[in-house]
């Protein structure tokens, strides 16, 4: 297992674990903050990364039978493999796809308007994405638990 200084995220075979703090409880959802992570400063790839980009990072978490109070310190636990699969959903496909439309387009149109139509083919791809909302909710599950 690999932690660091302040135990603000471990990493270990099956589970990333971050540290954060009970913002907002609702009837449904409980809202974290996530606390910043030390590492972040010192990444070669945090400028790929967009967790090291926005300073107020807030995660709105579905429970329904919530035990957490305001500014309760919690453990947010997430796969491993929901991390590659989210990278994957986020900018993998559609940068293939982007790019395969515009290889496609290319044999037909010319350059302005293949560029327009591979930039254009995100649009359907990302409402779709939008519309699977339900659906993303329940593969990207992320577990609670109290800080000790």
């Amino acid at each position: 297992m690999n932690t660091n200084h302040q135990n603000t995220q471990e990493v270990d075979e099956n589970f990333i674990k971050h540290a954060g703090i009970v913002t907002k409880v609702t009837k449904n959802a409980v809202f974290v903050s996530l606390i910043d992570n030390v590492n972040c400063a010192s990444c070669h790839a945090k400028s790929s990364c967009g967790i090291s980009e926005d300073k107020d990072k807030s995660i709105e978490i579905i429970d329904k039978y919530s035990s957490y109070y305001l500014h309760e310190k919690v453990t947010l636990i997430m796969g491993n493999q929901l991390g590659l699969k989210a990278v994957f959903f986020a900018y993998i496909f559609p940068f293939m796809l982007l790019f395969s439309t515009l290889l496609i387009a290319l044999c037909f149109l010319v350059e302005w308007q293949a560029g327009l139509l591979a930039m254009g083919i995100l649009v359907p791809y990302y409402f779709l994405l939008y519309n699977m909302k339900n659906y993303m909710e329940k593969t990207f599950k992320i577990s609670l638990s109290n800080q000790k």
